[in-house]
């Protein structure tokens, strides 16, 4: 017999033959229809739990990840490399990769970060048309990020870390020479203390390279996801007039961030001057390069090196056999074993250290 007509035999047991009263009718009827609901209903079963993401770097908080290129003797980008071809020390010890990957995927993180003060008004254009090309070729708009912060004697940030392509795209076609004074709509950006004791604020008009650099490092690319690439695509002349900290402090936060450093060194027309040097010490002491265009297509075919570069990275981390939380820095150093890459004078180019965690 089904169970409904259970019911309704019963309810007719209790109407004619028992002469329950009729709330004592009502209530065992409605508590047999919900024992038969609860009989009727599937059993809900929990959600299973999503497996957890095969990403060894974000289950292990003390590994070092340390991204690097290798080039052959002809500048070429070498994309063969396996990890028995090499050895990673640091502070001389020898240290276990924990994992080595080739041409790695990891997403982008990248700030342009463009001089507007007015030694870059001739240049201006080109930057912008080389920028957006860049962004055309590079940016997946699925996973990467880019923010804009033009900057003279503060940085501005116009674009947070988006991946609307068209949002960077208006943000770099907005970005103008701040003539008498910065014309964009985003205030200043804070982050460097000034007061007494302190080098004075910067004055209308000066350059303060440093001083974006490390607000920029702080405050857009450290607070994105911690498996990311960070760079920043540094667009200037390389002569700061006006920044309250030093060039090595702004490296410094470059890589407590793990970000890499790309200077496009343009400008230096007239009285103004291109520091070569200082631009140069900056890249390569993130793990970036200097570039030094002439013209518009010396542009080009510097953001193409970028591209490639970014392309052709290998990633590898190591949990350090120093297991100090000291906030110490500690040199890191990749030496190449192989025999046959050794005969060929491969160069690798990284970061030179990192500073460990400070609990």
């Amino acid at each position: 017999m089904g169970l409904s007509r259970t019911i309704q035999a019963f309810a007719e047991c209790l109407k004619t033959k028992l002469q329950f009263p009729v709330f004592i009718f009502q209530f065992s009827l409605a508590f047999l229809l919900v024992l038969a609901f609860l009989v009727k209903a599937p059993a809900q079963r929990p959600s299973p739990t999503p497996p957890p993401e095969v990403d060894v770097l974000r289950t292990e908080t003390d590994l070092t990840n340390l991204l690097f290129t290798v080039t052959d003797k002809n500048n070429r980008y070498l994309t063969t490399l396996q990890q028995g071809d090499i050895r990673v020390l640091e502070d001389g010890a020898p240290q276990t990769l924990f994992t080595f990957q080739r041409e790695t995927d990891l997403p982008l993180s990248i700030a342009f970060l463009i001089d507007v003060s007015v030694s870059e008004e001739r240049t201006l254009p080109d930057e912008k048309g080389a920028a957006r090309t860049f962004i055309e070729k590079v940016i997946r708009s699925e996973k990467d990020q880019a923010a804009i912060i033009p900057f003279e004697g503060y940085a501005h940030l116009e674009q947070p870390l988006t991946r609307d392509v068209l949002r960077i795209y208006r943000a770099l076609e907005a970005v103008e020479v701040a003539f008498a004074s910065y014309t964009g709509s985003a205030p200043p950006m804070g982050g460097i203390l000034s007061g007494p004791g302190t080098v004075a604020p910067p004055r209308e008009g000066s350059t303060a390279i440093w001083d974006a650099i490390a607000i920029v490092c702080r405050s857009v690319l450290a607070s994105s996801a911690r498996q990311r690439r960070r760079a920043i695509i540094l667009l200037t002349d390389g002569d700061d007039s006006s920044s309250r900290i030093t060039r090595k402090e702004a490296i410094d936060q470059a890589i407590q961030s793990e970000t890499v450093i790309y200077a496009i060194g343009i400008g230096g027309q007239g009285p103004y001057r291109l520091d070569k040097k200082a631009l140069i010490n900056l890249a390569e002491n993130t793990g970036g390069r200097a570039f030094f265009p002439k013209k518009s297509t010396d542009m080009i075919a510097a953001f193409k090196e970028i591209e490639d570069e970014l392309r052709s990275q290998y990633l590898l981390a190591y949990s350090s056999t120093n297991k100090a939380h000291d906030g110490t820095f500690r040199t890191m150093k990749i030496e190449v074993t192989n025999p046959e890459l050794v005969k060929e004078k491969v160069k690798l180019r990284y970061r030179p250290g990192y500073f460990a965690k400070k609990f």
